[in-house]
C-alpha cells in the first residue's frame, strides 16, 4: 500500500545548496556575520533588509537610510521656526508690557471732610423777649433764640406778597411792569381801613400804578390797601392770592407759617423768625426786590413821595427787608445786611420778632436796638480763620509701592466764626504716571476757597521687573 505523502512534506520546496563566490584577488573582504544574526539570514542595513522593529510586519513600507535622514532634516527647520516664533512672541509681549501706560498714583489724605473752626462758639446778645434768628449765606446758621410756636408777624407778611407777585410777574432792570388801574372798589377799601389806623397810601379812582409803583408802596410805607389791590390784580380775590402765598411757603419749606391775608394785619397770619429768614434769603436773591427794599424814598402817583419805615437802612450794611408791628405781633424786623470780611462781602439775613412796646414807634425802637447789638457782635466774630495749615496732610502712592508726601501749597483760610463746622472737599486732580517734586496732585476746597495739594518729592519710577510682571 502506497502511503500518501504528508502535507508538510508536500509544502517544502526543494532546496538548492547556496554557494558563495570566492572573492577576487585584491577585492575588499566581506565583513563577518554579526554574532546575533541567524544563520542563512540577511545582514541589517543591506538593501534587502528592514529595520528590526519593522521586520516581518505586513503593510509597513520599507525605508532606506537616505529617506529617514531627509525626514530628520525636515523636522529640524520646523522646530527652529517654532522656537523663533515663540521667541518673537515673547519679545513682543515684553515690549508691550514695557510700553504700557502706568496706572495713576492714588492720593490719600488725613484731612477730615468736616473741620471745626477752633475756639468757643460766640455768645451773641440775643433779645430777652421774643425770638431771633441769624443766617449767613454760604456759611450757615449763626444762631437763634426764643424758639417757640408761630406768632403774628404783622406787616412782615408783605414780603411774601411781593415775592409771589414777582414770581408771577417778573421784572428786570428798570422795568416798570404792567399797570394796575385803581377802581372804585379800591378807593372804598382804602377808606374802610382808615378808621383802624392801618398803614395806607391814598389812591384815586382811574389812577394807574405800575407794578413797580405798587411794590414800592407795599414795601416802603407798608400800604395795606395796596397789598389788597395787588392780590385782586393777580388772583382775582384775596382768598385765591392767600392760597398762592401758602403754596409758596410750603415750597420754600416754611413749615411753621400760615398766611390768612396779604398784608399781615390779621393776627391769624402767623410765622416764626426761622421761617421768615428762609423767605428773606429767597427774596433778596431777586435783584428788583433787593433794589426796592433798599430805597429810603420813592415817588408814586397820588401819594407823591413815600418813605421807608426801616430806620436801619444804610447802618451796619443793612439794605432791607421789612418792618412790621401790631398790638398782637409787637415789633418785628426781617433784615438783610452786607458783611464785608477782607475782599469778600457776605449776605446776612436775620429776624427779630415780637419785641415789646406800648406803640409802633416804641416797638420798632426796641427791635432796632437788638439788631444793632447783634450786627456789632457779628462783625467782631465773623472773620478769616485758618482751617488747614501748610503742613504734610497726605500721601501719594503708586501701584509699584513708591510714595511721596503731600502738603497744601498754602494754608486754607475760610471766613466763619469759632465753632462753625466747615465741609472740606478733597479732589484728586490725576497725577499721571510720573510725579515730580512740587507737582499739583489735588486740591482742598472749603467755603469757596481752594488750595493746591503738591507732592513734596519726585516719585520713583517702577523697576524693569515690575513692568514685565505687572498685571494691572
Amino acid at each position: 500500500m502506497t502511503q500518501a505523502p504528508r502535507p508538510e512534506d508536500q509544502a517544502k520546496p526543494a532546496t538548492t545548496p547556496s554557494t558563495t563566490p570566492s572573492p577576487a584577488v585584491g577585492s575588499a573582504k566581506v565583513p563577518p556575520t554579526p554574532p546575533d544574526s541567524k544563520a542563512g539570514g540577511t545582514l541589517y542595513g543591506s538593501p534587502a533588509s528592514s529595520p528590526p522593529n519593522d521586520a516581518g510586519r505586513e503593510g509597513v513600507p520599507k525605508k532606506s537610510p537616505p529617506e529617514k535622514a531627509k525626514r530628520k532634516r525636515r523636522v529640524l527647520p520646523a522646530l527652529l521656526i517654532a522656537l523663533a516664533a515663540l521667541l518673537a512672541l515673547t519679545g513682543a509681549g515684553a515690549a508691550a508690557q514695557l510700553t504700557r501706560d502706568l496706572p495713576e498714583a492714588t492720593l490719600t489724605t488725613s484731612i477730615d471732610t468736616t473741620q471745626r473752626i477752633p475756639g468757643e462758639t460766640p455768645d451773641l446778645p440775643w433779645p430777652a423777649d421774643g425770638t431771633a434768628e441769624l443766617m449767613i449765606e454760604g456759611l450757615g446758621r449763626l444762631g437763634g433764640s426764643g424758639e417757640g410756636p408761630a406768632e403774628p408777624i404783622g406787616s412782615v407778611a408783605k414780603v411774601m406778597t411781593a415775592y409771589v407777585i414777582l414770581q408771577e410777574h417778573p421784572l428786570s432792570g428798570n422795568q416798570e411792569g404792567p399797570s394796575l388801574t385803581v377802581t372804585a372798589a379800591d378807593v372804598a377799601d382804602y377808606r374802610s381801613r382808615i378808621a383802624t389806623n392801618q398803614s395806607l397810601v391814598p389812591v384815586r379812582e382811574g389812577t394807574k400804578l405800575t407794578e413797580r409803583d405798587a411794590l414800592e408802596a407795599l414795601m416802603l410805607p407798608s400800604a395795606n390797601n395796596v397789598a389788597h389791590q395787588l392780590a385782586i390784580w393777580d388772583a382775582g380775590s384775596e382768598s385765591a392770592f392767600v392760597a398762592k402765598m401758602n403754596a409758596a411757603a410750603d415750597e420754600l419749606g416754611m413749615s411753621d407759617t400760615e398766611y390768612t391775608d396779604p398784608s399781615g394785619f390779621l393776627p391769624t397770619t402767623i410765622s416764626t423768625a426761622a421761617d421768615q429768614v428762609i423767605l428773606g434769603r429767597a427774596a433778596v436773591k431777586n435783584p428788583v426786590f433787593a433794589e426796592i427794599v433798599e430805597l429810603e424814598q420813592a415817588t408814586i402817583p397820588v401819594a407823591g413821595q413815600i418813605s421807608n419805615y426801616n430806620d436801619l437802612l444804610g447802618e451796619a450794611g443793612v439794605f432791607g427787608i421789612k418792618t412790621g408791628s401790631t398790638d398782637e405781633a409787637g415789633g418785628n424786623l426781617l433784615f438783610a445786611s452786607r458783611v464785608k470780611v477782607g475782599s469778600r462781602t457776605l449776605i446776612l439775613v436775620g429776624a427779630v420778632f415780637n419785641q415789646p412796646g406800648a406803640n409802633t414807634p416804641e416797638q420798632l425802637d426796641n427791635v432796632n436796638r437788638v439788631v444793632r447789638k447783634l450786627l456789632t457782635t457779628v462783625r467782631k466774630v465773623v472773620k478769616e480763620y485758618e482751617l488747614l495749615a501748610a503742613t504734610p496732610a497726605g500721601e501719594l502712592e503708586t501701584a509699584w509701592g513708591a510714595t511721596a508726601t503731600v502738603t497744601p501749597a498754602d494754608p486754607l483760610k475760610v471766613i466763619g466764626w469759632p465753632g462753625l463746622e466747615v465741609p472740606i472737599k478733597i479732589k484728586d486732580t490725576g497725577s499721571g504716571d510720573a510725579v515730580t517734586a512740587g507737582e499739583v496732585v489735588g486740591t482742598a476746597e472749603a467755603s469757596g476757597v481752594r488750595v493746591q495739594l503738591r507732592a513734596d518729592a519726585t516719585v520713583a519710577e517702577p523697576s524693569l521687573w515690575w513692568r514685565l510682571t505687572r498685571r494691572i
